[in-house]
């Protein structure tokens, strides 16, 4: 049986555009609603009916014909007998009795057979992961990461969270995107979510231990995956890269860099902020050089200001020799015009 066939373990999910009791409370109040009109129709032209039992038609036989009348179980000691009556069974009440009965159908369908086909249907996007990219651990700073990724453009359809405490998932899936109640450090779990098939994964456990045992077990399973983890403690950040992670971010190091930079000037820090956000007025990107620039120098490209070439695993400043001239295969970092949508701001850890 092919890899992509089996069953998950854990199923993804995904928010609604209602919660649960949202939607009901909707349906069944159009439902009441309309039943209510019912009853205040019969109950204005009781006259036109008839009571075979007692000859007398009450406020609670108003209410009881109007239930088997929209129900359509119809007893026949109750029924309309003069013309206006009739015409009234027949324009008014029969369609409020269709639209009940659509309502409930409806309900039916959605928190059954609507429901059971969204847990398929998740069941097979699960299995069909690939170029996804996976947060483990939803705390601030993968609350921010996401923010970001989806700012730049990214889909949150293709973001798969996974976290074990149900208040981050709900802000997961606020978001957007798929999330998974599930312990990170555990092989089947990153399996179930196809780590093997994402493009990239982002680490944010919270703590530096079990963030960097997740990077261990991602790497088992995925050697070539590029790897983004948080670590706090600076001891910890060549352990992070010995576990395997491509990229280690330290939130507590890199503000006091910030904090460092702003007493040499008050708009170093959000310069800084700006070049790491798409909603600033400048964006820092990385991409590779294009068939057009090479062997032009970097200071010549046509997007934006090139500030590092990377070539064959080395880093380049602009004043370099090796910026010169650009050659196919070069990894260059940019920095271009944002869309300035904000002004950047400096958050306190």
């Amino acid at each position: 049986m092919a890899d992509s066939d089996i069953k998950p373990r854990a199923l993804l999910k995904r928010a609604a555009r209602l919660p649960v009791w949202a939607d009901v409370g909707l349906r069944l109040s159009v439902a009441f609603l309309l039943i209510g009109l019912v009853i205040l129709i019969h109950w204005l032209d009781r006259d036109g009916l008839v009571d075979h039992v007692d000859g007398h038609i009450s406020f609670l036989d108003v209410v009881y014909f109007t239930m088997i009348s929209v129900t359509t179980t119809g007893f026949g000691d109750i029924a309309p007998v003069s013309d206006r009556a009739r015409l009234m069974e027949s324009l008014v009440v029969t369609p409020v009795r269709v639209a009940v009965i659509f309502i409930f159908v409806g309900t039916a369908y959605s928190f059954v057979l609507k429901r059971t086909w969204e847990k398929f249907q998740m069941s097979r996007i699960q299995q069909r992961l690939t170029g996804h990219i996976v947060v483990l651990g939803f705390g601030t700073s993968g609350t921010e990461a996401v923010r970001e990724l989806v700012a730049r453009g990214t889909d949150p359809g293709c973001i798969v969270v996974v976290d074990q405490h149900e208040d981050s998932l709900a802000r997961a899936e606020s978001l957007g995107c798929n999330v998974l109640n599930a312990d990170a450090t555990r092989d089947e779990v990153l399996k179930d979510v196809h780590i093997d098939r994402a493009c990239s994964a982002i680490v944010s456990a919270g703590r530096d231990d079990t963030s960097i045992l997740i990077v261990l077990t991602i790497r088992h399973l995925a050697p070539d995956l590029p790897i983004s983890v948080v670590v706090r403690a600076a001891d910890n950040e060549l352990l992070a890269r010995q576990a395997g992670a491509n990229t280690v971010i330290n939130p507590v190091s890199f503000a006091g860099l910030l904090l460092a930079g702003s007493c040499q000037g008050p708009h170093i820090s959000s310069y800084l902020a700006d070049l790491a956000s798409a909603s600033g007025r400048v964006v820092l990107i990385e991409r590779m050089v294009r068939p057009e620039e090479v062997g032009i120098a970097l200071k010549d490209i046509s997007d934006g200001v090139g500030v590092r070439v990377y070539r064959d695993g080395e880093p380049y400043g602009f004043w370099d020799a090796e910026c010169t001239s650009l050659r196919s295969g070069d990894l260059i970092v940019v920095i271009t015009q944002g869309d300035g949508r904000k002004p950047s701001t400096m958050v306190s850890d």
